[in-house]
């Protein structure tokens, strides 16, 4: 190729890229005289357009603007849960609540179920007006209402988040003689109380021993079965010991009411007891010593032994202790009228849960205090201290004989008894909804008259 023909070719060459050039500035004209200084800069679009927010990527996103929901005021639910701004900080608190008769209490109790203690909590009853808890033990107590149901919430609290809801409730016109839920927000250990004023039972039998008494293990009545009854007062025990002395049976204490302000207290070595007892293969039953005054406490006390005896296996039956405090107890004034219908709820709520139940006392407190002509279809525990018991108004099904035993695996002296019930203790026994009942045979007892 010649140098003519080789210039024409560089020129059309030239003159193509020129055009190239030409075509591109035309087509982006605004933004080469923005990038030359002829023009003012465009502000930036913020929002997307329709058609990107409408586009769904490969991820599943839908447009490019991940911060849009923050400028969307329908996103967010409008109802706040809290019932004001500062109630977002502090522990969460909510309500639980029963009701026995006419009657309805209510418990604070933080997100793990614990009763909220130390803060005076308002709540508002619907149609009946504010109550607050002045004694700061988590627990608010309203009685005299009228059968149906209410709407109950709780106030604002400073330290506290307070939820924006109402709860209901039915309260009804007369008692149901059945266990409480939630009874273990109102049971107590003894580090919460003073033990010295609460725990005052008073053995009536010791007062009215006439030095008969026999305070050896009895063993040669063949019709009937040696036991004994204990509490935190016999201190640490060792069963294994007092399984080889003999003993046939145990009735533990597993708690009792306070006879100066009404605690639902556990007793310290109920836990210990039951179970190394059961270890030690010796039979087991329970009793409560009661301070209620009425009808609705002997419910919350049943309902407490139901919630502390249904993970046992339980063959003797449930006892209710009815003695005296010392005669200043919040219990002893009440009149045998009084005494028999707290008592009669008691055990008709042990019963419907399941379970044998029966009442101990001394022999003049069941002939003075309480009227046994309404109490004759449970087992009676007689606590006579004498050589042969005079007692015979009524059958008993077990005698405590003394409260001066000596049994081998405790420290102390103990209360001794004799059975004369045939407690089956070999039967299979399983668990159901209603608790688990021990099999006791026999209507009346089989007891000596000698």
């Amino acid at each position: 190729m010649d140098s003519r023909w080789m210039r024409r070719a560089m020129a059309g060459m030239i003159v193509i890229f020129l055009a190239v050039i030409a075509v591109i500035a035309i087509v982006n004209f605004d933004t080469v005289k923005r990038k030359l200084g002829f023009a003012a800069e465009e502000p930036v679009q913020e929002e997307t357009s329709a058609q990107e927010e409408e586009a769904e990527t490969e991820s599943g996103q839908i447009g490019g603007d991940l911060s849009a929901f923050m400028r969307d005021e329908t996103f967010f639910d409008p109802e706040v849960k809290f019932k004001s701004i500062e109630s977002y900080s502090g522990r969460n608190v909510s309500l639980m609540m029963s009701s026995v008769a006419k009657d309805l209490r209510i418990m604070i109790v933080d997100s793990v179920g614990r009763l909220v203690t130390g803060a005076d909590f308002t709540v508002t009853i619907e149609g009946v007006g504010e109550y607050t808890d002045n004694d700061k033990d988590g627990v608010i107590y309203v009685d005299g209402l009228r059968s149906g149901e209410y709407g109950v919430s709780l106030n604002e609290k400073d330290g506290f988040r307070v939820p924006n809801t109402i709860t209901t409730i039915q309260v009804r016109q007369d008692i149901e003689y059945r266990v409480l839920d939630n009874i273990e927000y109102l049971m107590v250990t003894e580090d919460d109380i003073d033990p010295e004023k609460e725990d005052k039972a008073v053995n009536g039998a010791e007062e009215d021993a006439d030095g008969t008494e026999d305070m050896e293990l009895k063993f040669d009545n063949g019709s009937a079965r040696l036991g004994i009854d204990v509490s935190k007062w016999n201190q640490e025990i060792d069963w294994e010991a007092v399984k080889d002395a003999g003993v046939e049976f145990a009735i533990i204490r597993c708690g009792y009411r306070g006879a100066s302000t009404g605690a639902l207290v556990i007793d310290p070595r109920y836990k210990e007891n039951i179970e190394g007892a059961i270890d030690a293969g010796i039979p087991v039953g329970v009793y409560f010593f009661t301070q209620a005054l009425d009808e609705v406490e002997a419910v919350e006390e049943a309902s407490m032994v139901i919630s502390l005896i249904e993970d046992y296996d339980v063959d003797y039956p449930v006892f209710l202790d009815s003695e005296s405090a010392g005669g200043r107890g919040r219990a002893d004034g009440l009149d045998n009228d009084e005494r028999t219908r707290a008592h009669k709820a008691f055990l008709q709520t042990i019963e419907s849960a399941g379970y044998e139940t029966g009442v101990y006392a001394s022999r003049n407190w069941l002939g003075d205090r309480i009227d046994m002509a309404q109490l004759s279809n449970y087992r009676i525990w007689l606590a006579e201290y004498a050589d042969v018991p005079t007692y015979d108004e009524y059958y008993y099904h077990m005698w405590q004989y003394t409260s001066k035993g000596t049994v081998d695996g405790i420290s102390t002296n103990v209360d001794l008894n004799l059975c004369y019930m045939n407690i089956d203790t070999s039967v299979n026994h399983a668990k159901g909804a209603a608790g688990y009942s021990g099999v006791v045979n026999g209507d009346t007892g089989n007891v000596p008259r000698e």
